[in-house]
C-alpha cells in the first residue's frame, strides 16, 4: 500500500465510536475534507481500510479490473449468515454461475410478464394511504415493497401473517448486523450474549417459511408466470436446476434486496417531491398524459421520462446502496496507488454523487441532470445500482416499481411536507428517518 495515502488512527475511530454507530457519514466527510479522495482507516488488531471518493478508482475496481477485486468478507461471509450463499453474497465462479442462471429473469421482455401483478399490488396498497393526514411514508413504502417483491416472485397472497413475519426477519437481522459491522471490537460480546444466536434461530425461520412455499410450487400443476416459477425453470449448462437451498438463498436476497432499497428510494424520491412543489407539478403534468393507457415497461419508462428524471436524482443525493467495498484478491496498482494482494477499499457512493468535481451544486435536487441528453456527462460518476458486472440484476425491476408508484400518488393527491431538511438513518443501506408527507386529494 502506498504511504503516501493519508491515515486516520484507529485512536480517532474509538475517539468517534459513538457518532460512527449512530451515523458514520459525516466522520466519513470530515476526512474526506481534510484527506481528500482517498484515505486509510486503522480499524485496529492490524486490520485498516481504504475509503475512496474517486469514481475512477470506483470504476476500476467494479469494471476494468474487477476479476482482481473479490467483495470482503462483511459482504459474503458476514452477511450471508443471514441471507445465504446468493447473487449478493458470493464471489468468483459461483457468483458468475448463479448470475447467468438468474439474469434472464430479469430481462425486460420477462418483467412485461409481471407488470400487471406490480401495478396491480402497488394500487392496492396506495389505495390504503389516508387523505389529509400527515403519516411517516416510509413504513408504508417498506410494506408495499415487500409485497410487490412478495407478489411478484411467487404470487403470494398472505392469508395469514407469513409476508409480514418475512418482512420482521429481514428487518432484525439488519440492525444485528450493523451492530457487528460498527463495532466489531465487540463481536465477542455479540456472540457471548447470545444474539449472533438468537439471529440465526430468526433465519432459520425465514429458510424454513420459504422451503414450504417452495415445495408447494413444485407440486403445483399450475403456472403462474412469476419470478418462482422462472427461477424453477432455470437451467444451468449441465441441464440441472438450482436446489431449494439455492432457490432459498436467492429469494431472500432477493426480498432484502428488492424491497429494502426500493422503498428507500420512493421515501426519499417522495419527500424531495414534497419539498419542491413546482418539480412534482412538472411530473403531474406528465402523467396526466398517458394516465389510462396500459403500458409496456418500457412504454412506461418512454411515457414517464421527467418522472425517471426525479427518482435518478433522489438516487444520487440518497444512494441507498450508499457504499460498497472490495478485496484486492491479487495485487493491483490505480494510477500511483499501489495496492497489495488483501487491501480492502470501502467506496463511498454517497460522497461520489455529491463530489464538487462531478456535481454542479450538489446538494440541490435538479432532476434536468438525468436529462438523456446530459447521459454521457455523469455515466462515469454516477451509482444508483453499481457498476460493471455486478450491476443490480434488478435495476430495471425497481425501476418500473418506483415510476408506476410515482406517477399514481401524484396524479391522485398533492404530496407537501413541513420538513426542511432530510434525515438519513445509514444502516445497509441508506434509510429516511422523519419521513413525514401529507396527501391532499386533488
Amino acid at each position: 500500500m502506498s504511504k503516501t495515502i493519508p491515515e486516520v488512527s484507529f485512536l480517532r475511530v474509538l475517539r468517534n465510536a459513538k457518532r460512527i454507530l449512530k451515523n458514520p457519514l459525516p466522520f466519513h466527510n470530515e476526512n474526506f475534507e481534510k484527506h481528500g479522495d482517498v484515505f486509510e482507516v486503522n480499524l485496529g488488531f492490524g486490520k485498516s481500510a481504504i475509503f475512496t471518493r474517486d469514481a475512477g478508482f470506483a470504476k476500476h475496481m467494479l469494471q476494468h479490473q474487477h476479476r482482481s477485486y473479490h467483495k470482503s468478507s462483511l459482504q459474503t461471509k458476514d452477511l450471508g449468515r443471514y441471507i445465504g450463499n446468493g447473487l449478493l453474497t458470493s464471489n468468483g465462479e459461483y457468483w458468475l454461475k448463479q448470475r447467468r442462471l438468474i439474469q434472464p429473469a430479469f430481462y425486460k421482455k420477462k418483467l412485461d410478464l409481471i407488470a400487471g401483478t406490480i401495478k396491480e399490488t402497488i394500487k392496492e396498497e396506495l389505495s390504503k394511504i389516508t387523505p389529509n393526514q400527515t403519516v411517516d411514508i416510509h413504513p408504508f413504502m417498506s410494506d408495499l415493497a415487500f409485497k410487490v417483491v412478495a407478489k411478484s416472485l411467487f404470487s403470494y397472497t398472505d392469508t395469514g401473517n407469513t409476508i409480514s413475519r418475512l418482512q420482521y426477519i429481514t428487518e432484525t437481522a439488519q440492525n444485528s448486523l450493523i451492530k457487528e459491522i460498527r463495532q466489531p471490537y465487540k463481536r465477542w460480546w455479540f456472540y457471548l450474549s447470545g444474539q449472533m444466536k438468537s439471529s440465526k434461530m430468526l433465519t432459520n425461520e425465514a429458510r424454513n417459511i420459504l422451503n414450504t412455499i417452495i415445495e408447494q410450487r413444485r407440486n403445483d400443476t399450475a403456472t403462474y408466470d412469476d419470478l418462482l416459477d422462472m427461477l424453477l425453470a432455470s437451467k444451468y449448462d449441465d441441464g440441472t436446476s438450482m436446489n431449494n437451498e439455492q432457490l432459498i438463498d436467492e429469494i431472500l436476497i432477493l426480498f432484502v434486496a428488492g424491497h429494502e432499497t426500493t422503498s428507500n428510494a420512493l421515501t426519499f424520491s417522495l419527500l424531495l417531491l414534497g419539498m419542491h412543489p413546482e418539480i412534482q407539478e412538472k411530473a403531474y403534468d406528465e402523467v396526466m398524459k398517458s394516465k389510462d393507457e396500459d403500458l409496456s415497461i418500457m412504454d412506461q419508462f418512454a411515457k414517464s421520462q421527467y418522472t425517471k428524471q426525479c427518482i435518478e436524482e433522489a438516487m444520487r443525493l440518497y444512494p441507498p446502496v450508499y457504499f460498497s467495498d472490495r478485496v484486492a484478491i491479487e495485487s493491483d496498482t490505480y494510477k500511483d496507488l499501489q495496492l497489495p494482494k488483501g487491501t480492502t477499499v470501502l467506496i463511498s457512493f454517497f460522497e461520489i454523487h455529491r463530489h464538487l468535481d462531478f456535481w454542479k451544486e450538489p446538494l440541490v435536487f435538479n432532476p434536468d441532470r438525468f436529462n438523456p441528453e446530459n447521459k454521457k456527462e455523469y455515466a462515469d460518476w454516477y451509482f444508483p445500482f453499481g457498476a460493471g458486472p455486478r450491476m443490480c440484476v434488478g435495476s430495471n425491476f425497481a425501476m418500473y416499481e418506483m415510476i408506476v408508484v410515482v406517477s399514481e400518488l401524484i396524479q391522485q393527491y398533492t404530496i407537501t411536507t413541513t420538513s426542511e431538511e432530510i434525515q438519513v438513518n445509514p444502516l445497509i443501506t441508506l434509510k429516511p428517518q422523519g419521513s413525514t408527507l401529507k396527501f391532499t386529494q386533488r
